[in-house]
């Protein structure tokens, strides 16, 4: 029993759009730990496979509940290296951003109508 069910979200100043268990990165977050739970209550749209819930900004009391996964996760190193010529000058510098890995495991949006999917893992 396996469900289409969609959403959009808003996390930092980005855009995502999430299913139940998908895997999800986002910014860093201290104070995160493996196992915990995080909720995203912006949820700017929601589809439960047939209908969509489109917020106006914002879908009023609707959340993603997500866990943690992997609570730092580096990203890719960046490397920054500046070249003055004829001026015996050069900087090099680098950063690797940190994230928090999420399994996101429910979508709670009010009234909406989940259509699931027909004969996919039913037991015959």
């Amino acid at each position: 029993m396996s469900s289409l069910m969609f959403a959009i979200i808003e996390d930092g100043s980005h855009q995502y759009r999430v299913a139940p268990g998908e895997t999800l990165v986002v910014d860093y977050r201290d104070e995160a730990n493996v196992g915990d739970s995080l909720t995203f209550e912006k949820v700017l749209l929601a589809n439960g496979g047939g209908s969509s819930t489109i917020g106006r900004p914002l879908i009023e009391g609707a959340s993603v509940s997500a866990e943690v996964i992997d609570a730092e996760l580096k990203g890719e190193k960046l490397e920054i290296q500046k070249f003055r010529r004829r001026k015996n000058s050069r900087r090099h510098n680098g950063h690797r951003q940190k994230y928090t890995a999420v399994k996101i495991t429910e979508i709670n949006v009010p009234g909406l109508e989940v259509a699931e999917l027909a004969g996919v893992g039913a037991a015959e």
